[in-house]
Order: structure tokens, then sequence, then C-alpha cells
């Protein structure tokens, strides 16, 4: 397995002023569109350019594509975490569907999110290694925030294999997205809450 880790130094923590908080957000945001470029072609002065930073600014938070895409995933996944709080037990089988097809998609879009993921290496007391378990965490959190912690890992594997199928081409991103409704469906079932009961006279 390929590593994406190399002897860059540690990024430093998200900030937490004013003013920096702005600057890491049109960082993210920029990065956005080279989220969907290979994660080969992510040049950071280019993503430094498009914010309108100071390229020693971006090297800082983000030493390598790798960082930056890992953090943009992250950044991603914690919005959506945000969202899905307020689902209610009632809705959980529709919020389910909702939440795994957005992180499907985000995965499937962003090829150079999905190159990092892909290729990621769990080495002890490294930054990256701390990004990858706070997005296995805000993944299954996400989840389990409209389902339950089982029902969240099998899911996100099966988000993993259909993302996979789609770049392989051995799935149309169609094909995908009915396998995952379905999937959802079978691990959530719709419960007797959701439709009128019709009573007999």
């Amino acid at each position: 397995m390929p590593q994406t880790i190399s002897d860059h130094p540690p990024m430093a923590a998200r900030p937490t002023a004013p003013r920096q908080k702005l600057r890491y957000a049109r960082i993210l945001e920029a990065a956005g569109g080279f989220a969907r470029k290979g994660l080969d072609s992510v040049e950071l002065s280019e993503v430094a350019a498009k914010a309108d930073v100071p390229l020693g600014t971006l090297y800082r938070y983000f030493p390598s594509p790798t960082h930056l895409m890992l953090a943009l995933y992250r950044h991603q996944l914690d919005e959506l975490q945000t969202g899905t709080r307020g689902a209610s037990a009632r809705f959980r089988g529709r919020a389910l569907s909702g939440v795994v097809m957005e992180i499907f998609h985000m995965r499937v879009m962003q090829p150079a999110v999905e190159q990092c993921l892909a290729r990621g290496v769990y080495l002890k007391d490294r930054d990256t290694t701390v990004l990858l378990r706070e997005i296995d965490t805000l993944s299954q959190d996400a989840v389990a925030a409209a389902s339950n912690d089982i029902t969240a890992r099998v899911v996100l594997l099966t988000v993993t294999g259909l993302v996979q199928s789609v770049r392989n081409r051995r799935l149309s991103l169609f094909e995908a997205e009915e396998d995952l409704k379905k999937a959802c469906s079978l691990l959530v079932p719709a419960s007797s809450e959701d439709y009128p009961v019709h009573k007999s006279a």
C-alpha cells in the first residue's frame, strides 16, 4: 500500500482567533474545487492563490496536499454531522439514507479526498493519523445520529465498497446509489410510525 505520509512538519491546530478562522475557512473553500482533481494534481500554491492567503499560511496549516484534502473532508463531515443532530427517531430511516448518500457523493465526487482515504496509512504520532481517526469518528457519528453504532459501521463499509466499484467502473453511479438506498432500507426498516394506520370499524 503506498504511503501518503512524508516527513513534512506537523500542521498547526485549527485556529481559534476570528481573523485566522476566516483565512482557514477560505483555504478550505478554495480546496473544494481542487478536491475534484486527483491528489497528484493538487498544487498548494494554486490553492493559496485562489484563497488569497500567503503560501506560508497555507503550509502552516496544511504541509501537504494530503493534509489539506483530509482537513477539507473532516470539515465537510463536521458540517454534515451538525446538520443531522436534530433528526428525530421517527424519521431515522429517511435521515440515514440522506446522510449516507451525502457521504457517498462527497467521496465519489472528490477524487483527491478519496485517494487520501484509500492510500491512508495509520502511523503512530503522525498528524495525518490524527486526521484519519477524526474522519472515521465524524463519519460514524454522523451516520449513528440517524441510526445506531452497529448500523453506522456496516453502512460506512458499504459506502467504501460502492465508491470503489464506481471508481473501478464496475457499477454506474446510478446503480451504486440504488444499492445504497436498498442497504439503508434493509438496515433501518420503516417503522409503523412513518405510515398512517387504518383501523377497521
